[in-house]
C-alpha cells in the first residue's frame, strides 16, 4: 500500500499511545505512558497542550460531563479540565498498570492491565461501568493492547503483544460478555508485535506493529490486505480522525532506542486518506 506519511504532531514521547479523536473539539488526545503525560493536539496547527499526571497513564478518553476518564497505574481515575486527577477505582496491585483502553458504543471503558515486567498470565481485560464499578472480563493475558469492535458490534478484537496474536471474540451489541475466542492473526516475533489497533467503517483492522516499522491492514476474516511502511521503528497505536474521519493518526515511541536528538520518533504521524474511513469515538458515560 502506497500512502504518504507525514509528521502531524512533532514530539519526543517515550511511549506515545492511546490516540482518540474528539470530534466535538476537533482535537486528538493521546498519552505518553511512562511520562504520565496526557496530550491534546490540534493537527491543523501542530500545537499540543499537556497535562502532567502523577502516575503512569495507559490511555485517557473524554467524559461526557467534561474532562477525562483515565486508565492508570492504580486502576481508573478522573482528570478534570484543570488537570487535577482523582483515582476513582483502584483495582490493581503494586507491580501492575493499565495499558490500552477504549470506550464501547454504550460509553463503558474497556482496558487491559499488565504486569510491569509483562509476565505472561498476569494481564487481564477489565470493563469500567458508568457507575465506576468494574469487573474482569478476561484474565491470563500478558500484554493486552489494541482493542475494538466490528461495526455491527458482534465481534470484539484484542491484541496480546507478547503472544504476538490478535484474537477475535463473539459478543452482542451493548454486551460486556465475550465468547468463542479464536486467533484472527499472528505476527511472528522476529517481525514485530501487534500493538494498538482500530477498526475502520468497513470492518477491517488497522494494526500498529511495534518493532516492525509498519502498519498492517487485516480483514475481518484474518487476511493481510496490505502493509504501510512507517518512518519509525516503534509505531504504537492508531486512530482515525479529522472532520471526515479520513486521516489515520499514528502514535510512536522512542523508549529503548538509541536515537539522535533530531530523530522524529515519539511524534504523531498522519496518513491522509489511506483508503478507508473510521468511526466516531464514544465518550465515557460516567
Amino acid at each position: 500500500m502506497t500512502v504518504e506519511v507525514e509528521v502531524a504532531v512533532p514530539g519526543r514521547a517515550r511511549v506515545g499511545e492511546g490516540p482518540v479523536w474528539d470530534a466535538g473539539a476537533g482535537r486528538l488526545h493521546w498519552v505518553d505512558i511512562p511520562a504520565g503525560h496526557l496530550h491534546t493536539s490540534d493537527p491543523a496547527t501542530g500545537r499540543t497542550t499537556t497535562i502532567e499526571l502523577p502516575t503512569l497513564v495507559g490511555a485517557a478518553v473524554p467524559r461526557r460531563g467534561g474532562g477525562f476518564a483515565a486508565a492508570t497505574a492504580e486502576g481508573f481515575a478522573t482528570v478534570g479540565p484543570d488537570g487535577s486527577m482523582t483515582v476513582r477505582h483502584a483495582v490493581l496491585p503494586d507491580g501492575e498498570r493499565m495499558n490500552d483502553a477504549k470506550c464501547d458504543r454504550s460509553g463503558r471503558l474497556w482496558a487491559g492491565s499488565t504486569a510491569m515486567d509483562f509476565q505472561p498470565g498476569k494481564g487481564a481485560l477489565h470493563v469500567l461501568m458508568p457507575d465506576w464499578t468494574s469487573r474482569v472480563v478476561l484474565d491470563g493475558l500478558a500484554l493486552p493492547n489494541g482493542l475494538d469492535w466490528s461495526p455491527d458490534g458482534r465481534t470484539f478484537y484484542l491484541a496480546d503483544s507478547i503472544a504476538g496474536e490478535i484474537s477475535a471474540f463473539d459478543t452482542e451489541p451493548g454486551s460486556t460478555t465475550i465468547s468463542r475466542r479464536r486467533t484472527l492473526f499472528r505476527i511472528p516475533a522476529h517481525s514485530g508485535m501487534p500493538d494498538g489497533l482500530t477498526v475502520d467503517a468497513s470492518g477491517c483492522l488497522w494494526v500498529a506493529v511495534w518493532g516492525g516499522d509498519r502498519l498492517a491492514r487485516i480483514s475481518p476474516d484474518g487476511d493481510l490486505l496490505g502493509e504501510i511502511p512507517m518512518p519509525v521503528h516503534q509505531p504504537s497505536s492508531c486512530a482515525f480522525g479529522g472532520p471526515l474521519l479520513d486521516v489515520l493518526y499514528v502514535t510512536s515511541a522512542r523508549e529503548g532506542l538509541d536515537l539522535p536528538d533530531g530523530d522524529p520518533a515519539g511524534s504523531v504521524y498522519a496518513l491522509d486518506r489511506p483508503g478507508a474511513v473510521g468511526r466516531p469515538s464514544t465518550a465515557f458515560a460516567g
